[in-house]
């Protein structure tokens, strides 16, 4: 098993707490009536959840050069690593599409076209021919966020142009365009060859034995599948304690 940078699962593990927290207030909110849902669908709330998915997002960016530099190492000689991303791109894409499929059922009038999911899934894809850039990343990252802030003024009446940054005149319950988010990956990809540069020189470093190093490192590890069974076990304990108001 390869070192792992225990720096970075700390921190999305901090990024994981901080997404339960915030996806149990909603719950508060949608399901118990305890406050104002609308909180979180615009200014303070809307911002909180955003900054919380972009630590994802950006993180996202930054373990993926490390993924790239450490592959490049093992490769055999003149292979290919674009079919390993396109893979793996592919696979979490396909769990954004389970998230569509289970909202279209569930909530239609709040379905999920093209959320957090469906959006790493296709910047790994996407983010391929870049993984080796620095600063180019920096001003590549932030065209795609000034183009993303330009799109966001406009509307559409169908969700297909969603993915661009086009907002369907819908509330999706998760939204994260390419424009302007896969920006945000490609600064990730940056200071992950900033910070990191040749994996193959990285020294190995003893993780801090702080009480919540561990626990936090853990949860990093295992992020996506926190995300995929926390809503399901929150709404259940809020249905159990009979405080849950399911249509």
């Amino acid at each position: 098993m390869r070192e792992r940078f225990w720096e970075i699962d700390i921190l999305r593990g901090v990024a994981v707490i901080a997404m339960v927290l915030y996806h149990f207030s909603y719950d508060l909110a949608y399901f118990v009536g305890l406050f104002d849902v609308g909180f979180f669908r615009s200014g303070v709330g809307l911002n909180t959840g955003r900054m919380i998915g972009g630590t994802f997002i950006f993180l996202a960016g930054l373990s993926l050069t490390l993924s790239y530099g450490r592959a490049v190492l093992s490769q055999p000689p003149g292979g290919t690593l674009f079919w390993k991303y396109l893979g793996r791109g592919l696979r979490i894409f396909s769990y954004g599409l389970l998230i569509t499929l289970f909202t279209w059922i569930f909530v239609p009038n709040e379905m999920i076209v093209f959320g957090i999911l469906h959006l790493i899934g296709a910047s790994i894809v996407l983010a391929y021919p870049f993984l080796r850039l620095r600063l180019a990343n920096v001003a590549l990252g932030l065209i795609c966020i000034a183009v993303g802030l330009y799109l966001r003024d406009f509307g559409t009446t169908h969700p297909w142009l969603a993915w661009m940054g086009i907002r369907p005149n819908f509330f999706m319950l998760d939204y994260w365009p390419i424009f302007p988010w896969f920006g945000v990956m490609l600064l990730g990809v940056f200071a992950g060859n900033a910070l990191y540069g040749d994996v193959s020189k990285q020294a190995t470093r003893t993780a801090p034995q702080a009480p919540l190093s561990r626990p936090l490192a853990f949860l990093g590890r295992h992020s996506l599948l926190v995300y995929f069974v926390h809503q399901p076990i929150l709404i259940a304990a809020l249905v159990l304690l009979g405080v849950a108001r399911i249509a």
